[in-house]
């Protein structure tokens, strides 16, 4: 069997790292499965993932073929059927949208064409310029079950409780992803309707729209909002979507019951990295938090696609690993159902080539965390195949990507290693090295946490004419989550503290805790008493950023404001002759002055000043409220993890780790298990070697002996494992594995000299440069 307890995955009762490789038998000619999956157990795989593609399936008369009788790539079982012969197990990912840079984003061309009424319309009752559709239109999901009618027969048999290889199906792909990056939302017929019944169930009469649900009007009401009600809109319409977008996946994860699938974990994949810039990737959680959050059997999963390793892309994966695990309920494991794989080369056209490092960089960091799932895209490439069916469109392929596809891939479209194979196959060879013990750890958090507003993400839609809309999704924007510059939670990496989040909106942090949080000008009632309440009652909380004096939907609310004491004031902004910068007082001193891109001048009624303006104008004060106090820093405070240590300092809080290296770009974390082991995971995305002396709760680690951390690597440190039968109190290299004699092996040793040095039960080992095996005694 296969289940998810403990925020871990546990197959046939073992807790286990799921490695696994997207590889699209619909890409690859049949007769080359087989070396594509070869290359991928090679690589260190367990377990290999795929799309079902709808589209490549249905043939033009209707007929569905998934038994290869028309075509021999069709044939889905046959290509789980040999994954299986090679030790590998299956993820299948049948949609209905798939994305994978398909045509309709995997939906066949007949749903569009005999169904017009699925298609939705968005503001000002324009078309859409995506090939969505309103996910719960009647007509839509009768299609969707006939598309289930076919393929979850061939799943059925072939799932792990069932003895196949086949351990979860993920339900759909992005979800709503399609919506939010084009500014579109679904607004036909039938979903205004419901948004009707949804804002009567809300407000009742004392709804804020000049027309009434199912009046006529109503309908013009929603798509071309006054600014009467646009703030009230933009609010209702995001807390609707998540409702329904939840009924949506339920349906579908009730169709495959109903068709003799399940007893494995559903995985929703969560989309929101745009650019290479994590910052908006919580926007998935957000629209998708109701799909999965508390729901026995439900597993979210990451797709992010960050670019380069480096201090920042890291930063924003580990806030987003921290925001997925706060929504999560105790059994729910973090997982990444497209982790990005290869160059980045993605238009086949030498525009792009990451660092090979990338990718092992971003598997340490994300395992650090507690992911147990890592699941590379793509690994494979392979070719379009051509549609049945000419539609006229320049290429007449399943994809718009033309003939070749997955050309940054660590497998090339025509089975040849890529350029990141290597690399990719030494990370995922190094995890399971370290698997017996990284799956059953979980990562050490410090007595501080950075909160997650995830209403402050709900930014998918505004009406693009509402001046409102526009002035509370860019204040949204500009302040929420790690702060802007992603000063809260790179300050926080770089000085050693090693943090999760909280979900504001649905529960209280830590009894004591200290919350850091990024904060506009718009932040809900429940949040605001949220955090009062917890400075009260002993908390303390930092907040970076604009003082809120508004609700979500636009309406006054000073409630965190009144309870300090605090009157927000005039916020000046640098500009082409003026040039704001920030003093510090109390105990942020000594602090050089520093350039900020805006200052928020405050008056206080209590409280110490810590940050000024050059001219003295207050912009952060110290406050006490209740037993606990607020630290607010009114200004675009750059990342300094001296300033954030100072103020956690004078609360109380001091970071498990200290580090000593020359410069940022070095961090770690360590992970534990509940019977004592420890591991340090130390990383260093900078292009330079790094010398490190590391402590661990106020002792020096190894006697503070300096380890030499070589450019853009990472380790898994032992800081205390059962290996063998031993215990291995600290070893400054990475475990290779372990023989069946107890002989342990060693990566590179990050001594001084390139040695290593292993402590047994306070007994040191020195093993010389290119010795890397401690023997069994």
């Amino acid at each position: 069997m296969i289940e998810t307890t403990r925020r871990q995955i546990r197959i046939d009762g073992e807790p286990r790292i799921v490695m696994s490789g997207e590889v699209h038998y619909f890409r690859v000619a049949r007769a080359e499965w087989g070396q594509r999956l070869d290359l991928l157990v090679e690589a260190g795989c367990d377990t290999v993932a795929s799309y079902v593609p709808w589209i490549f399936h249905e043939l033009p008369d209707g007929s569905l073929d998934v038994t290869g009788q028309t075509r021999p790539e069709r044939d889905v079982g046959a290509f789980i059927d040999l994954a299986a012969e090679k030790g590998l197990r299956f993820i299948a990912r049948p949609g209905p949208f798939i994305m994978a840079e398909l045509k309709n984003e995997g939906i066949p061309f007949s749903v569009y064409r005999d169904h017009p009424e699925v298609v939705p319309v968005g503001w000002d009752g324009e078309p859409v310029s995506s090939r969505t559709v309103d996910y719960l239109a009647p007509a839509f999901l009768r299609e969707c079950g006939r598309w289930f009618d076919a393929i979850m027969p061939v799943l059925a048999p072939r799932l792990q409780p069932a003895g196949g290889p086949v351990i979860g199906v993920q339900l759909d792909n992005e979800v709503g992803m399609l919506a939010w990056v084009t500014n579109s939302p679904d607004l036909t017929d039938g979903l205004v309707e419901s948004f009707g019944d949804f804002v009567l169930e809300r407000h009742g009469d004392a709804h804020p729209y000049a027309v009434a649900p199912g009046e006529d009007g109503w309908a013009h009401a929603v798509r071309s909002p006054k600014e009467e009600w646009a703030g009230a809109l933009r609010l209702d319409l995001g807390l609707f979507m998540r409702r329904r977008f939840a009924e949506y996946v339920a349906t579908l994860r009730r169709m495959c019951e109903e068709r003799g699938v399940g007893g494995v974990p559903f995985f929703v994949n969560i989309h929101g990295t745009e650019g290479g810039n994590g910052a908006p990737f919580p926007i998935g959680i957000s629209q998708l938090v109701d799909t999965y959050s508390g729901i026995p059997g439900m597993v979210s999963g990451s797709d992010h696609y960050l670019g380069e390793a480096t201090l920042n892309t890291m930063t924003d994966l580990y806030v987003m690993n921290a925001y997925m695990a706060a929504v999560h309920d105790d059994d729910q494991p973090l997982t990444s159902l497209e982790f990005e794989a290869g160059s980045g080369d993605y238009g086949a056209g030498a525009e792009m080539q990451y660092d090979p490092s990338t990718v092992d960089l971003k598997t340490r960091l994300c395992l650090a965390q507690g992911n147990r799932l890592v699941n590379y895209y793509l690994f494979a490439g392979g070719i379009n195949p051509p549609l049945d069916e000419r539609v006229d469109d320049g290429n007449d392929r399943i994809s718009f990507t033309g003939e070749r596809h997955g050309t940054a891939a660590p497998v090339g479209p025509e089975g040849q290693r890529g350029y990141a194979y290597g690399a990719t196959a030494r990370s995922i060879h190094a995890v399971k090295a370290n698997e017996p013990w990284l799956a059953r750890m979980d990562e050490d958090h410090d007595d501080v946490s950075l909160g997650l507003v995830l209403d402050a993400y709900m930014t998918e839609y505004h009406h693009p004419g509402s001046e409102t809309m526009t002035e509370v999704v860019d204040d949204l924007t500009s302040h929420r989550g790690a702060g802007e510059r992603k000063a809260l939670a790179r300050s926080l990496l770089l000085g050693g503290f090693r943090y999760g989040a909280v979900h504001l909106e649905r529960r209280d942090p830590a009894q004591g805790s200290t919350v850091m949080v990024g904060t506009g000008r718009y932040v809900s009632r429940v949040v605001q008493e949220r955090l009062v309440g917890h400075v009260t009652s002993g908390g303390n909380v930092v907040l970076l950023g604009k003082v809120p004096d508004r609700d979500l939907d636009g309406t006054p609310c000073t409630l965190l404001a009144d309870a300090l004491g605090i009157r927000p004031g005039e916020v000046v902004r640098d500009t082409g002759h003026y040039y704001p910068s920030l003093v510090a007082h109390g105990w942020a001193e000594p602090w050089p002055e520093m350039r900020a891109g805006w200052v928020q001048h405050l008056t206080h009624e209590r409280g110490d000043v810590v940050l000024t303006d050059v001219y003295g104008a207050v912009c952060g004060v110290d406050v006490p409220l209740g037993e606990g106090r607020a630290i607010v820093l009114a200004a675009q405070v750059p990342s300094d993890e001296v300033l954030f240590d100072r103020a956690l300092s004078s609360l109380g809080v001091a970071p498990g780790l200290r580090l000593e290296t020359q410069w940022p770009g070095v961090f770690a974390t360590t992970t534990s298990t509940d019977d004592g082991q420890r591991a340090l995971h130390l990383i260093n995305t900078s292009g330079v070697a790094a010398t490190v002396t590391v402590a661990l709760d106020g002792t020096p680690i190894a006697a503070g002996s300096t380890l030499v951390v070589p450019a853009r690597s990472g380790h898994i440190l032992p800081l205390g494992l059962e290996v063998a039968g031993r215990r291995l109190d600290w070893a400054s290299a990475e475990i290779a594995g372990v023989d069946p004699d107890g002989a342990v092996h060693f990566r590179a040793g990050l001594e001084e000299d390139g040695g290593t040095a292993v402590v047994l039960g306070g007994r040191t080992v020195q093993l010389s440069p290119g010795e890397n095996t401690l023997r069994a005694e």
